[in-house]
């Protein structure tokens, strides 16, 4: 594994929790939001990770020039746990009980989310600064 493959494998993981970062943002915002354009109200979403490796066999895992490249993003899904139901009859996308169907989202839970992506955002900051004073270091040996 070589220098440049380290900073490209932190940078993936930096685009990787950027990704989960606006996500998160997005299912906050939408905390209340009612109605989409599919009339239904706003479904969680969430990011789904993967590492990304070279090769399939175990004599590849085995072979550190062939070790795992960093992660990226498969795909983002839809959190299919039911909408909560909230009595609320003057708003104006209550049934006919006063009941308005809201979005699938815990705020408390996007913060630990939220808290947590910053965390490993912080940590892949922290890999690609010290591979940089790594290389660094080494270009010091020479003086």
């Amino acid at each position: 594994m070589g220098y440049f493959s380290s900073l490209d494998i932190g940078a993936s993981g930096l685009t990787a929790q950027r990704l989960r970062m606006d996500t998160i943002s997005q299912n906050i915002a939408n905390a209340n939001t009612t109605r989409t354009q599919n009339g239904q109200p706003y479904r969680r979403k969430t990011v789904i990770f993967e590492e990304k490796t070279p090769g399939t066999t175990f004599s590849d895992y085995l072979d550190a020039s062939k070790a795992g490249k960093g992660v990226r993003v498969v795909r983002i899904v839809e959190d299919m746990t039911p909408f909560r139901r909230q009595y609320d009859p003057a708003h104006p996308d209550s049934d006919e009980d006063g009941y308005v169907l809201m979005p699938n989202i815990d705020v408390i839970t996007e913060m630990v989310n939220m808290i947590s992506a910053t965390r490993a955002y912080e940590a892949n900051v922290t890999a690609i600064n010290t591979s940089k004073s790594m290389a660094m270091k080494a270009l010091e040996i020479g003086r």
